[in-house]
């Protein structure tokens, strides 16, 4: 019977290690491994992860409040791809920097909205990275929000954020 919970044990950690595990392949097509993180908001905003290669791969990676219940995969074609870089290119900082527009840099905040944060990655560089806090409401980053709104939709992902869509 001890042998039992052992090898029970034993599958059960192994199986942690593979979820600590997921993620996407290192692309063999050129180009970035686009991550982006929608994070909480006091509400009942969807926070998710969704990294994409170059090579077509996509995962969503749910932390709460999702229509998956773990990591997802999914594909992506070349032209959406191309779409997304092309959105979030005016607004990605320069190669291996962080970009942050928070509270701090911002003259118009609103509170308990999410955090969004975009990295761009390839094998052999720094990362890029862009972190904004949605509550700020400058018009100067009226376009941020409108392309960082868009991404969900560029990589056809919607219904895998929207609770309502599981089933009861």
């Amino acid at each position: 019977m001890t042998i039992k919970i052992w090898v029970a044990a034993g599958l059960l950690a192994l199986t942690g290690c593979m979820a600590e595990q997921e993620g996407l392949e290192p692309p063999k097509a050129p180009g970035d491994v686009i991550r982006f993180t929608a994070g909480r908001c006091f509400g009942a905003c969807p926070a998710y992860t969704v990294q994409v290669s170059p090579d077509g791969a996509g995962l969503l990676t749910p932390e709460r409040f999702t229509s998956v219940p773990g990591p997802t995969r999914f594909t992506i074609s070349r032209v959406q791809y191309r779409k997304l870089l092309a959105t979030l290119a005016p607004h990605r900082p320069a190669t291996g920097t962080t970009k942050k527009i928070d509270q701090k840099n911002c003259t118009r905040f609103a509170t308990d909205m999410p955090s969004y944060s975009v990295e761009w990655s390839r094998p052999g560089q720094q990362p890029t990275r862009l972190d904004f806090q949605s509550g700020c409401m400058d018009p100067r980053h009226g376009k941020l929000r409108v392309a960082i709104a868009s991404v969900p939709k560029i990589l056809d992902v919607q219904h895998m954020l929207n609770p309502k869509a599981v089933a009861p």
